[in-house]
């Protein structure tokens, strides 16, 4: 009681959003706490995280989200034991992320790189592959090595990562082109 005498009495000096409003003409909305619907968006929001539930508990529960990120992280692995220039960031396989699957690009020409060099290269790669319509924000991190960082969660299909792989080696492979030493 003493709580809803507080919101019926308090002021806000500044405007305070619908959203948030718990008083009305001074007297607390009673609505609020029967579960009475604040504004239709609200409710979209609420029945677009059902539906996510509803996804998840067909596509296996837990354990089903699991093995597709599982399977995400599987692909890229054979992806980068087969490609002599890409590396995950995270060396010890223990610690990888099946969700933000992070490779580096180890090439001799892109090692000899200046840091601000390696990250415009990755910058440009992304691009491409962004003008493409192959992969949107695979740059990675700012704050981590230059490299790509892969979006591997469950909402992903293996698939599609097995479908995006050559396009990374494209655009790698084009911008190796660009530089003088990447014969080596």
């Amino acid at each position: 009681p003493r709580a809803a005498e507080r919101l019926a009495t308090y002021k806000p000096a500044w405007p305070l959003p619908k959203v948030f409003r718990m008083t009305a003409d001074g007297k607390l909305n009673e609505g609020l706490f029967r579960g009475e619907t604040l504004n239709t968006p609200s409710m979209l929001c609420v029945e677009d995280a059902l539906d996510g539930l509803t996804w998840a508990e067909e596509s296996g529960g837990l354990a089903g989200l699991i093995a597709r990120s599982e399977e995400n992280l599987e692909a890229v692995a054979r992806w980068v034991s087969r490609t002599p220039w890409a590396e995950f960031l995270a060396e010890d396989a223990a610690t990888r992320s099946s969700t933000a699957i992070c490779i580096k690009f180890t090439a001799p020409w892109f090692v000899r790189l200046s840091e601000e060099e390696r990250f415009t290269t990755v910058r440009r790669m992304a691009a491409m592959l962004e003008q493409e319509d192959i992969a949107y924000d695979v740059a990675g991190h700012r704050d981590a090595p230059a490299g790509f960082r892969i979006w591997g969660g469950a909402t992903v299909e293996a698939g599609d990562i097995r479908l995006m792989l050559p396009w990374i080696e494209w655009a790698f492979e084009t911008v190796a082109a660009g530089h003088a030493t990447a014969a080596e």
